[in-house]
């Protein structure tokens, strides 16, 4: 009996269970890091399109369609393949200057999430919207 008592207060093995119980919890951790990082690179990558479509519609000469091109094309090369819609519309703009005709360009993308839809039904999708207005410029007069 005195040769099973060192045995059972001995603590060999105690870090292994304890990093079976916590390794579950870094793991979505690290992967909800991931997720997120992912989703703020194409956040700034439908923002940046937006801002692009903004640049084409600000100068004479260019329509509606041109603007979606370029924010097609934008996301395009920025890897971005899913799901988007554009608008454009011209709006006035007051400051204490005087009033001032703009294009504004609003960009809705939805994200889908890679590792998180696995852990719930909470995470799978989320709308990413940007807005990007600018002051319309004028050809100067010969």
């Amino acid at each position: 009996m005195a040769a099973i008592t060192p045995r059972l207060r001995s603590e060999r093995g105690a870090e292994l269970i304890e990093f079976a119980v916590v390794m579950p919890i870094l793991l979505l951790l690290i992967a909800g890091i991931i997720d997120f990082g992912m989703m703020f690179r194409t956040y700034e990558a439908v923002t940046n399109a937006a801002r692009e479509g903004a640049r084409v519609g600000v100068l004479p000469g260019y329509a509606d369609v041109d603007v979606q091109n370029r924010v097609d094309a934008y996301l395009a090369a920025s890897g971005l393949t899913g799901t988007h819609a554009t608008t454009v519309q011209n709006v006035t703009v007051a400051t204490t200057a005087g009033t001032f005709t703009a294009r504004a360009v609003r960009l809705s993308y939805t994200y889908n999430f890679v590792v998180l839809p696995g852990f719930g039904t909470n995470f799978g999708t989320i709308n990413l919207t940007s807005r990007s207005v600018m002051r319309t410029e004028t050809q100067a007069a010969p």
